[in-house]
């Protein structure tokens, strides 16, 4: 029997509660009476009911209740319109997908008129689009789809959609062409080309308070102006890290790094301008343009869309020129926060319980760029509160935070961090920072404020948590000192995040388990992602035919993710440290103690579809550190408790000491 759009509407109206009212009230969040008021004003106001039930009870609702209220959506939608539902949520949608449907077959425009969205092509017979609607019976949009899709081939296959996920998903598409657009007006404003015309190759004049914004827009502007001008405007569009001007034998290379890999930013600059940009360069960094010889440090402060902008420049004397070196310090773009950086809930833990103790020292180890100061710095703001003096010795001061003291490092004037430290001392801090501890003195009085009821926070270079402790020794600090004083280290590294628009999904091989010490009867049915990586003239290829990635742009990985290795200080290895034990003893019993290392945890992100093995790889794999892993792994199993004799996992007494307690 076939209903009518009225009749369809009447079936699924009940004189008592839907499944979704029954189930708000039976959870005890609303009484009938509120539940019958949200309908009511839900029926003559047009509004979703969810909103006025958390307006009328002034409680938000549960996720599985608002889960149950959108299955009952789909379910009365499937059964009044007589077509399938989507639900976003269960049935991935990828947006580079409709945008690319968008872009070359249903109008935008025709979407936001008859509320709808174009999904796939089906290779049917004939073949048929997908289409999501609001409203699958408006005639009118059906009329319309079907004269944009006939003479193409195409039959109409339509399913309905919610009227929150048809905007939601919409809005995004929407965002993504915004963003595209100004990708296309910064290649165009950024065409360093033009600026090569007329370069004169003399220096120009500097303009320190200048914003970079208007500045690059500057048709008037000096070429060299204009061309370094443009350089730092699109690092900066493009939220890289490090810019890198690479004078070479027959040409100057720029690169940026971002997300931790270098690539290079524009084609080859002819050798002549050599000198200008980096004459250019040391002018604005408040460098002695006539020192060619020996490395030199400055510093730029510019203005962009609003906000200011730091560079720490650094120029080093080579073969073919200076190379100038740019660290972006643009904290506007970091969030604060260690559950956004900490994604192991149990290492997240450890670390706050570690950064709440009254006193004690703490470690973050790492090489330059892990993001040590992020997590120093998400310390700081958890433990920030009107009842806690924070001090901190920084060079140079990467991040503003209220309500704390910061001071810069000035070596010239004698500032540095050791005297500083000695002042901090005298001012009764709770918590101090230490920017980075190189040397015996600053060490020394680090320890020594730990231990005399002062939380300190300071980074080392080391290659990973149990590294600390030997690059303490190396400074000359007692050994019963930092066993005293030391509460924890947290080695950490940056991974790029593979992207989720385009990551491809596979299963991994025995022996591509078995080179990360895992099996393939732990790990056979999980699923790995790899990523799609294009080349530069795929990337073309892509973009001409409307299919590259929005959110990576062909790149396949987007944004970094933290790895971390939190190392607490017990008893044993408290014991380890005052008696000088070897790092590799140190690590192998922390492992013992429950220690995540930095491959176990990389390993994890890529089991939870994060990144991938081939970031694992580059940044956290090492022989010495599996061997150390597993070497752990095995004496945790197969130890005895009592003699340390080798056992058979199968044994339930050791046949040495002829006890049953071994190790599990």
């Amino acid at each position: 029997m076939t209903y009518s759009s009225s009749q369809r509407r009447a079936l699924i109206v009940k004189n008592d509660f839907s499944p979704f009212g029954n189930k708000v009230i039976e959870a005890g969040y609303a009484n009938r009476e509120q539940m019958q008021q949200a309908i009511a004003e839900s029926r003559k106001s047009g509004k979703p009911l969810t909103e006025l039930l958390e307006s009328v009870t002034g409680k938000q609702l549960t996720p599985d209740l608002l889960r149950q209220y959108k299955n009952q959506q789909l379910f009365e939608l499937k059964i009044l319109y007589g077509v399938e539902s989507l639900d976003p949520q269960v049935n991935e949608t990828k947006t580079a997908q409709v945008g690319n449907l968008i872009n070359t077959l249903i109008p935008v425009d025709a979407c936001r008129r008859f509320r709808l969205l174009p999904l796939a092509k089906n290779d049917t017979q004939p073949p048929s689009v997908v289409v999501a609607m609001v409203e699958p019976d408006n005639l009118d949009a059906q009329d319309t789809l079907n004269r944009i899709l006939r003479p193409k081939g195409f039959s109409l296959q339509r399913i309905v959609i919610t009227q929150e996920d048809f905007q939601q998903i919409l809005s995004k598409y929407l965002d993504e062409q915004v963003e595209k657009q100004k990708q296309v007006d910064l290649e165009k404003s950024v065409d360093v080309k033009s600026e090569l015309e007329n370069l004169d190759l003399q220096d120009a004049p500097d303009d320190v308070d200048a914003d970079l914004g208007a500045a690059v827009q500057d048709a008037g502007a000096a070429p060299v102006i204009g061309l370094v001008n443009k350089i730092l405007v699109k690092a900066l569009q493009e939220k890289v890290s490090d810019i890198h001007i690479e004078p070479q034998e027959e040409s100057l290379r720029i690169r940026f790094r971002k997300d931790g890999v270098l690539r290079q930013a524009f084609e080859p600059l002819p050798k002549q301008i050599v000198p200008a940009v980096t004459a250019r360069f040391k002018i604005i960094s408040d460098l002695d343009i006539a020192e060619r010889r020996m490395p030199q440090d400055g510093r730029i402060r510019r203005m962009f869309e609003g906000r200011k902008v730091d560079f720490r420049v650094s120029t080093l004397p080579s073969r073919y020129g200076e190379k100038v070196v740019l660290r972006i310090l643009d904290n506007s773009s970091t969030q604060l926060g260690l559950d956004k950086l900490i994604s192991d809930p149990e290492s997240l833990q450890i670390v706050r319980d570690m950064a709440s103790r009254p006193f004690g020292l703490l470690l973050v180890t790492g090489p330059t760029g892990s993001g040590k100061s992020t997590t120093l710095y998400s310390v700081l703001a958890e433990r920030n509160d009107p009842g806690v003096n924070i001090s901190t010795a920084e060079d140079p001061i990467e991040y503003s935070l209220p309500g704390i003291t910061q001071v810069q490092v000035i070596r010239e004037k004698g500032m540095d961090f050791a005297s500083i430290l000695r002042s901090f001392l005298r001012q009764d801090p709770d918590v101090i920072l230490v920017g980075e501890t190189r040397d015996k003195e600053t060490a020394k009085t680090a320890i020594e404020a730990a231990l005399t009821g002062h939380l300190v926070l300071t980074t080392l270079h080391t290659n990973d948590a149990a590294g600390a402790i030997a690059r303490l020794d190396e400074m000359g600090v007692e050994p019963f000192m930092v066993s005293g004083a030391l509460l924890g280290v947290v080695a950490q590294r940056l991974m790029r995040r593979v992207c989720s628009g385009c990551k491809i999904a596979y299963t991994p091989t025995s022996a591509e388990l078995a080179r990360f010490g895992l099996t393939s009867s732990q790990d056979v049915a999980i699923t790995l992602y790899k990523a799609n990586t294009l080349q530069p003239e795929q990337i073309q290829q892509a973009r001409s035919a409307g299919q590259l990635c929005q959110n990576c742009s062909g790149v396949g990985y987007k944004g970094r993710c933290g790895v971390y290795e939190v190392m607490r200080i017990t008893e044993r290895l408290q014991t380890l440290i005052t008696e000088g034990a070897p790092t590799e003893r140190i690590k192998e019993v922390a492992v013992e103690e429950g220690m995540i290392t930095l491959l176990a945890y990389s390993l994890n992100l890529v089991r939870q579809g994060n990144t991938t093995l081939e970031e694992v790889e580059r940044v956290t794999f090492t022989d010495s550190g599996l061997e150390a892993e597993l070497k752990a792994k095995r004496k945790t199993a197969l130890e005895c408790r009592v003699c340390s004799a080798q056992l058979q996992q199968e044994w339930l007494d050791c046949p040495y000491c002829m006890t049953s307690r071994f190790q599990e």
